[in-house]
């Protein structure tokens, strides 16, 4: 599901939204979930999952097509964490596919 899905998605689900609106709801939400990230906050959303920031360390990698060593910096990358009910809800969906299709 791309983001544009997602916009589709939730003017298709309230009418009352405009396609225009629910593009702006969209946004405004990604942008909050990634100005928290930013910060260093924790996004925790019941029943669906976290975000969180992971620092990766510095380390000596190695250039494949010369392979000399080069240094790595540390970075921070964001990491998600599904919840248990995302979890459980994706296991039984995926399940219930895989009886319908002819193997």
């Amino acid at each position: 599901m791309t983001r544009s899905d997602l916009v589709e998605e939730l003017a298709a689900r309230f009418g009352q939204l405009t396609h225009r609106d629910a593009e702006y709801a969209v946004k405004t939400i990604l942008d909050a979930m990634s100005d928290a990230l930013v910060r260093g906050h924790r996004i925790e959303i019941r029943g669906f999952g976290s975000f969180s920031i992971n620092r990766r360390p510095p380390r000596m990698g190695r250039n494949p097509r010369s392979g000399e060593s080069v240094a790595i910096p540390e970075k921070r990358v964001p990491h998600f964490k599904p919840g248990k009910a995302l979890r459980e809800a994706v296991d039984k969906r995926t399940a219930e596919l895989n009886a319908v299709k002819p193997v």
